[in-house]
């Protein structure tokens, strides 16, 4: 419904800021990294996401699109809902849950409140499925360094972290023929490729 929030920061409360749009207050639910970025008085926009119900009208609004990219993600998930999801997002960055998808480490999510071992299991589980389907293009075979990347898996791995964050297969498929991954492991081929190709 609204792509953006573009206005003034009016308030700040926990996981809570309100945006001042030509005289309207809207009440946005953010994360705690998101709201880090804020300061009262200051001209913000955030990407949003609305959340319709009977009864309610709830608007979550993100400094960073990846962040938002991040929350659909996870509200998209059986049993992780909008407080699950900001929980998360609160206590791992984009990044840090791209990388926690691609190892499968489970600790980096249990230490969001409200979220148990069980639930982190189901998330980088539905995460790593779903990105793999979505990801049948980024391939070995569809990159012109195969045997330099290291085989499906670290392909596959970086791949999902990366769509994690946003971004599509053409992107990533296009980053990864550009760096040789060979000497590193996962989790540096990802910073790699976030410091430098897809910049």
């Amino acid at each position: 419904m609204f792509y953006y929030l573009k206005g003034i920061v009016a308030a700040i409360e926990q996981n809570l800021a309100v945006v001042d749009v030509n005289g309207i207050g809207f009440s946005c639910n953010t994360s705690m990294r998101s709201l880090s970025a804020l300061e009262i008085g200051k001209e913000i926009q955030l990407f949003t996401w609305c959340n319709i119900r009977e009864d309610a009208f709830d608007i979550y609004g993100f400094v960073s699109k990846k962040e938002l990219e991040c929350f659909k993600l996870l509200v998209a998930i059986s049993g992780v809902g909008p407080k699950a999801a900001l929980s998360i997002l609160s206590a791992a960055s984009p990044e840090e849950l791209a990388l926690a998808v691609a190892n499968g480490n489970e600790k980096a999510l249990t230490i969001a409140p409200g979220v148990g071992k069980k639930l982190a299991q189901r998330i980088l589980l539905e995460l790593k499925d779903k990105l793999a389907g979505e990801l049948n293009a980024v391939t070995p075979g569809s990159i012109t360094m195969p045997a330099a990347i290291g085989g499906d898996g670290k392909v596959r791995d970086v791949s999902a972290a990366l769509a994690v964050l946003g971004y599509t297969p053409a992107e990533i498929n296009a980053a990864l023929s550009k760096l040789d991954l060979e000497p590193l492991s996962v989790e540096d081929a990802i910073k790699a490729v976030l410091k430098t190709a897809l910049r």
